[in-house]
């Protein structure tokens, strides 16, 4: 019997750029969106279990957004998707052995195009404390502790995965948004996001 992908959790992030947005997430999540329209992108993801979508407007685009992440099962499986994000210069930070949030943690960051930080981590065990740089960054409230990923670094190109990176590519003319929806329309703003 398979394991149930359910219940799944849905996010919706408004983007400034959505064809460099599906770059990025082609590459970090390893496969094609599900779903492309004007203006909106879809990714529905077994491992972990997440259905994100991607509404483009610059306007709501906003910057203090804490962050999203994911822990992975095994220290093997977090060196692979590591492997592949370095490949691909996503990787803003790595931290091995660190005890961050009060749980020792193996883990590395990456950040969208949007600056939308990303934390893919292991979980070795709680921790009654964090590591000192940390603990003295809590104390300062400064904008770099304990899971808050450093501001992207602009590299001079990014590496995306060739020709499986827009596998979907976004047309200037999509199909219509399914009836009712309003996915893609103006109205996208005022919809049910459960019809995306």
């Amino acid at each position: 019997m398979a394991a149930s992908v359910f219940p799944r959790m849905h996010v919706s992030l408004y983007v400034a750029d959505l064809t460099a947005t599906v770059n990025f997430y082609n590459t970090f999540f390893g496969q094609p969106a599900t779903k492309i329209r004007p203006g909106y992108a879809k990714y529905v993801l077994d491992r972990p279990s997440l259905i994100i979508s991607f509404v483009e407007n610059a306007q709501r685009v906003a910057s203090h957004f804490g962050h999203l992440g994911f822990q992975v099962e095994t220290v093997a499986e977090l060196d692979e998707r590591l492997t592949v994000a370095r490949a691909a210069g996503l990787v803003q930070r790595e931290e091995i052995g660190t005890s961050c949030c009060y749980a020792k943690q193996d883990k590395f960051w990456v950040n969208d195009p949007d600056g939308v930080e990303w934390e893919v981590y292991y979980f070795h065990e709680d921790a009654e404390f964090n590591d000192p740089r940390y603990q003295d960054e809590y104390q300062q409230a400064s904008a770099s502790q304990c899971c808050i990923a450093p501001p992207a670094k602009v590299p001079a190109e990014l590496h995306f995965a060739p020709a499986e990176a827009m596998a979907f590519p976004i047309a200037a003319t999509a199909p219509a948004a399914e009836p009712g929806c309003g996915c893609g329309t103006p109205a996208t703003l005022a919809l049910d996001p459960a019809c995306c």
